[in-house]
């Protein structure tokens, strides 16, 4: 068998530097694409293959969308089921399995962050573009530390202070993928207007982040639209949601909503087109980003 590629050209254990900046989570997923498609090309069920690893289908599912660490021994089962032979193409796959399972630097916010929003972590940490809806809070990535630190206290109120800022500094440590030369994903963000009305903090702390929104707008990497009230009911009747798109085109997009206690991810391709058409609509429906820019400032002036 010819030597396996990591999808793209490269070999497996070349990983881009937004994929290394992704850790585990992304590296699960392109190893689990990569296994679903010699699973695919050696014509070999997934009851077949669950069978080989001592495992269910189901198991097989979770491998394969990169939801599960990887065993070793059950890569190399993997592989040998698949004709995969070639010791060298099986030590890259191997390698792979390993950094899979190594911990991300959220991996130290352990204390404070909860297991369904740290595979959030991994997928935003190498997108190369992020399309979100805020209906209520101003995007993460966008908001500043007093503005951040306010959200917190909305969700965890009877937290002591060490934690609150535990939770703050997770936050703003997300944010450095807007300045890192080795990531920058874009950024397009429509955010309702009744976000940018609520005073979280207080008139001063609302006043100062409505000023940073201004000031990310000058950044190439950040589109920002405004859904003003006068437009009435809109296309996302169902709330907040973002969509997350990869570099490697063998990624599926994943659809992220959060929940009070939870969050769904959807990959499904019906699914993701439902909410790219979703997203779509409300661009065309909302200010454009000069007039959202031009509506901000007078926002700032009114405070």
């Amino acid at each position: 068998m010819s030597e396996v590629q990591q999808p793209g050209g490269e070999p497996l254990d070349e990983l881009t530097p937004a994929e290394l900046a992704g850790g585990p989570t992304v590296r699960r997923m392109l190893l689990g694409s990569q296994l679903r498609r010699l699973r695919e090309e050696a014509g070999i069920t997934p009851d077949r293959a669950g069978y080989a690893i001592r495992a269910s289908r189901s198991k097989i599912s979770r491998l394969e969308h990169g939801r599960v660490g990887f065993k070793e021994r059950d890569v190399t089962d993997l592989l040998m089921l698949y004709g995969v032979t070639d010791e060298d193409v099986l030590q890259r796959m191997l390698t792979l399995a390993q950094q899979s399972n190594t911990a991300g630097w959220w991996a130290r916010y352990d204390d404070v962050l909860a297991d369904w929003f740290e595979t959030y972590l991994g997928l935003e940490q190498a997108t190369s573009l992020i399309r979100t809806y805020e209906l209520q809070f101003v995007p993460g990535l966008f908001q500043t530390e007093d503005y951040a630190r306010a959200v917190t206290l909305l969700g965890h109120r009877a937290a002591p202070p060490a934690e609150i800022e535990r939770r703050v500094s997770l936050r703003l440590r997300r944010q450095e993928i807007l300045h890192s030369p080795d990531t920058l994903p874009k950024v397009w963000a429509v955010i309702d207007e009744s976000a940018l009305r609520r005073p979280l903090g207080g008139r001063t702390v609302m006043k100062a982040q409505l000023s940073h929104l201004v000031e990310l707008i000058e950044s190439p990497q950040v589109t920002l639209q405004i859904m003003p009230f006068d437009r009435g009911g809109h296309s996302a009747a169902g709330g907040s949601f973002s969509i997350l798109r990869f570099a490697d085109n063998e990624l599926p997009d994943v659809v992220y909503i959060e929940q009070l206690t939870g969050a769904l991810y959807l990959d499904r391709p019906e699914e993701i087109d439902h909410y790219r058409e979703v997203m779509n609509s409300l661009s065309a429906e909302a200010e454009t980003p000069a007039e959202s820019e031009r509506q901000l400032k007078d926002l700032i002036k009114t405070i």
